[in-house]
C-alpha cells in the first residue's frame, strides 16, 4: 500500500484539476491521477482551447480580408497552418504549465497512469494502490464514431481538425452542435468547401429557432453547404479523400469530420466492483453534493448527467470538494448553465428555449432586439445579431436568454447572474450600461418586453 491521502481526484482536465486544487485549499491531503502525458485534460489539450486559438485565426484572417469597408485594405493575406500550430501549441503549453505549476503551490502529488477503483474504494495505479478516505472521479468523454464508420486518416474526430498539418480542399463535418459549427465556421473562413450536415431538423438543435435562423443564414452567406434532416450513409475512404452519401446526394471531400456524440469516459474506471451505480444514460448518478452511490466516491464533469461543459464540470469539482471537507453545499442548477458557442456569428444561451418553455406549460412573454438597434452594433458592423429573452408572464422570471452576434459568449454572463439570482427582466431594464458597447442590447431586449425599447 502506498501513500494515504483525503483525496484522490481520477483525471486533471478542467473539473479534476480545479476539485484538486479547492481540495489542497481545504486542507486536504491530495493527490490527482493522470494517464496523459500532460495535465489538463481534453479541454485544455485537444479541445476548447486549441479550438479557440485556431477560431481566433480565422476571426483575424476574415477581419483582414474583409476590412475594406472600413477603410483596411490587406492584400494577399493567408492562413500560414505551421505557424497557426505553433501558436496553438504555444497557448496550449502556457495553461498546461499553469495548471501544473498549481498543483506544485498547493502540494498537490501527481501520480502518472490510468487510475481504477478496488472493491475498497481506494485507487490503484499500475500494481500500486492508493489508500485514499474519497475519490472524484473526472475522466471526461470519448468520441463516438458514427455507426458504419471507424476514425482513421480520412475519418477523424474534432482533435483531428483541429490538428490537421495543412489547410484541406474540402471538409464534411458530421453534427451541426457547437463543435460542429465551430469547426466548420473556421475551416470556411480559411479557404476550404465545408459541408455542415444534421441528422435533426435544423443546426444547434439545442438553440432557440430565431437564433438558429440567424446563424444558418450566415453560414450560407459564407458558403457553407448546410444539410440539415440528412443521415450520413455508405462512408468509405479512400486515398485522398473519402466518399459517402447525405441528403439523397453521393458526397466526396478529403476529411470527414464526425462532431456528433461523445460517451462518458468510465470503462476503465472498474466502477462495479466499488458499487457506483450508473443510469440509464450510461452516466453515473450523484446527489446534489456530486456524490456516488457509493458514499465516498464523488463524479463530476461528462461522466455525469447534463450538459458536457467545461465550466459545469470546474463548479462540479468545487462542490465535490467542499462537501468532502464538511462544508454546506447547493446543489447545481442545470438550467442556469449558460452554452456559448464560438461559430461566426456567435451564440450563447442560458435556460429555455421559447419552445421549451411553451412545452413546459410556462405563461410567457418574448422579446427580441437586433444588435444593429445599438451604436456598437453599427461600428462593428453586427447588424442582424440579437438578443432574446424568454419571461414568465406573471413574475417577469428570466426563463431563458439567448444572443447571437458579436460577442454573445461573453456578453451571456450577465444574463447568468441575473437568473441565478432570480433577477427579473424588470431589473435588467435599469441596469445602466457603458455606451457604446454590444451589452446595451441586454436592456433594451428588457425593455422591448414591455414595447418600450428606445432603439426599435
Amino acid at each position: 500500500m502506498a501513500d494515504t491521502y483525503d483525496v484522490i481526484v481520477i483525471g486533471t482536465g478542467p473539473g479534476g484539476y480545479v476539485a484538486a486544487i479547492r481540495a489542497a485549499q481545504l486542507g486536504l491531503k491530495t493527490a490527482v491521477v493522470e494517464r496523459d502525458d500532460v495535465v489538463g485534460g481534453r479541454c485544455l489539450n485537444y479541445a476548447c482551447i486549441p479550438a479557440k486559438t485556431l477560431l481566433r485565426a480565422a476571426e483575424l484572417l476574415d477581419e483582414a480580408k474583409n476590412g475594406a469597408e472600413q477603410g483596411v485594405i490587406a492584400k494577399d493575406v493567408s492562413i500560414d497552418f505551421p505557424k497557426l500550430h505553433e501558436r496553438r501549441e504555444s497557448v496550449r503549453k502556457t495553461l498546461t504549465g499553469g495548471v501544473a505549476g498549481l498543483f506544485k503551490k498547493n502540494k498537490i502529488d501527481l501520480i502518472e497512469g490510468e487510475g481504477s477503483l478496488t472493491e475498497g474504494g481506494d485507487v490503484k495505479v499500475g500494481d500500486t494502490v492508493y489508500e485514499t478516505k474519497n475519490v472524484i472521479l473526472a475522466t471526461g468523454s470519448v468520441a463516438l464514431p458514427i455507426p458504419g464508420t471507424e476514425f482513421g486518416d480520412r475519418v477523424l474526430d474534432t482533435w483531428g481538425a483541429w490538428s490537421l498539418p495543412e489547410l484541406p480542399k474540402s471538409i464534411a463535418v458530421v453534427g451541426a452542435g457547437a463543435s460542429g459549427s465551430e469547426i466548420a465556421s473556421a475551416y470556411i473562413r480559411f479557404g476550404a468547401e465545408v459541408k455542415l450536415i444534421e441528422m435533426l431538423d435544423q443546426i444547434l438543435p439545442a438553440e432557440d429557432k430565431d437564433v438558429v435562423r440567424v446563424v444558418e443564414r450566415t453560414f450560407k452567406k459564407q458558403g457553407i453547404e448546410v444539410l440539415t434532416g440528412a443521415k450520413v450513409e455508405d462512408v468509405t475512404p479512400g486515398d485522398g479523400s473519402v466518399k459517402f452519401k447525405a441528403g439523397g446526394a453521393d458526397h466526396e471531400v478529403d476529411y470527414l469530420i464526425i462532431a456528433g456524440g461523445r460517451g462518458p469516459d468510465v470503462e476503465a474506471l472498474n466502477l462495479e466492483a466499488a458499487g457506483v451505480k450508473i443510469g440509464d444514460n450510461g452516466k453515473i448518478d450523484v446527489d446534489g453534493g456530486q456524490q456516488t452511490s457509493t458514499e465516498s466516491i464523488y463524479a463530476i464533469g461528462d461522466i455525469t448527467p447534463g450538459p458536457a461543459l467545461a465550466h459545469k464540470a470546474m463548479e462540479e469539482g468545487i462542490v465535490a470538494a467542499e462537501k468532502i471537507a464538511g462544508q454546506k453545499v447547493h446543489a447545481i442548477d442545470l438550467d442556469s448553465i449558460a452554452g456559448a458557442t464560438f461559430c461566426h456569428p456567435q451564440v450563447a444561451s442560458v435556460g429555455l428555449t421559447e419552445a421549451q418553455a411553451k412545452e413546459a406549460g410556462h405563461e410567457i412573454k418574448t422579446s427580441k432586439f437586433k444588435l444593429g438597434g445599438v451604436g456598437a452594433g453599427a461600428v462593428y458592423d453586427d447588424r442582424d445579431g440579437m438578443v432574446k429573452l424568454v419571461v414568465d408572464s406573471k413574475y417577469g422570471e428570466i426563463l431563458g436568454a439567448h444572443i447571437v452576434g458579436n460577442r454573445a459568449c461573453d456578453m451571456i454572463a450577465e444574463l447568468v447572474a441575473v437568473k441565478d439570482l432570480e433577477g427579473g427582466y424588470q431589473e435588467l431594464t435599469r441596469i445602466i450600461h457603458p455606451h457604446p458597447t454590444i451589452s446595451e442590447a441586454i436592456p433594451e431586449a428588457a425593455r422591448a418586453v414591455d414595447g418600450w425599447a428606445t432603439h426599435a
